[in-house]
């Protein structure tokens, strides 16, 4: 087994009066989850916990992460994650509190000498490997399909009218067309990070790859890297899990 060292945070920020957000470790390492509710106050923070309750409960229940199949895990995660999107779907649909409420998901999950990482909506996954730093997860964003097309440029879509607007989330009826998860060999010293929009919101790429370097801590890097986020301007909550491969 992969031997790994994490460290997590979540703040509601200077601009919300509640946090949506929800990050959860499992306490083995096994994997990580990280979402970001949406829908207003105790809409978007139902349907983000669900989901990370619900997936959770499904991974330790369906997959042997000492040793499975890649099929068999891509086959569990998908359909953890739209088990929780049908949840999610039919609760908005019969209590008006939660109407029209939804939640991203990304993942980190380890299986034997593998990891698998993937997501719906914009939550984020991102590895620094050999100084390389690189997002592993899709952007379900109208801005990302309209760079995608050829529409308007990587530049363009940093402050685009549509950046928040998703195409693709759990809450939604396409919430549940796969995660897109890719199975990676993982590299002793690399470090991942699993983090909501809130911190891209307020920490640009070059300077999350320089935080994610400068500690052997992941707690004190994931400290870091939300106080950059808060400092920086970021108008949402912000969470982060940061993970270390031994």
């Amino acid at each position: 087994m992969v031997r790994l060292r994490w460290g997590s945070v979540s703040i509601t920020g200077n601009f919300r009066d509640n946090n949506e957000d929800r990050c959860q470790e499992d306490p083995q390492g096994r994997f990580f989850l990280v979402c970001d509710g949406m829908g207003g106050q105790a809409a978007g923070e139902k349907a983000s916990e669900l989901a990370a309750d619900l997936v959770s409960k499904q991974f330790e229940q369906d997959i042997n992460f000492s040793e499975d199949s890649r099929d068999h895990v891509i086959s569990v995660i998908d359909q953890a994650v739209s088990n929780a999107n049908m949840e999610i779907m039919a609760l908005g649909e019969v209590e008006p509190d939660y109407h029209n409420m939804g939640t991203t998901i990304v993942f980190l999950v380890c299986v034997g000498d593998t990891f698998f990482v993937g997501g719906v909506g914009d939550s984020r996954v991102y590895r620094l490997r050999n100084d390389v730093f690189e997002q592993l997860t899709i952007d379900h964003s109208l801005t990302q399909a309209l760079v995608d097309a050829g529409t308007i440029s990587e530049e363009d879509a940093v402050d685009h009218r549509y950046r928040n607007v998703l195409y693709r989330y759990l809450g939604s009826k396409e919430g549940g067309a796969g995660t897109e998860a890719n199975s990676i060999a993982p590299e002793s010293g690399e470090r991942f990070l699993l983090c909501t929009d809130g911190v891209n919101g307020g920490v640009e790429d070059d300077q999350l790859a320089e935080l994610l370097k400068l500690n052997d801590d992941p707690q004190a890097t994931a400290e870091q890297i939300v106080k950059a986020a808060q400092d920086g301007g970021s108008k949402d909550n912000i969470t982060c899990t940061v993970v270390h491969v031994e």
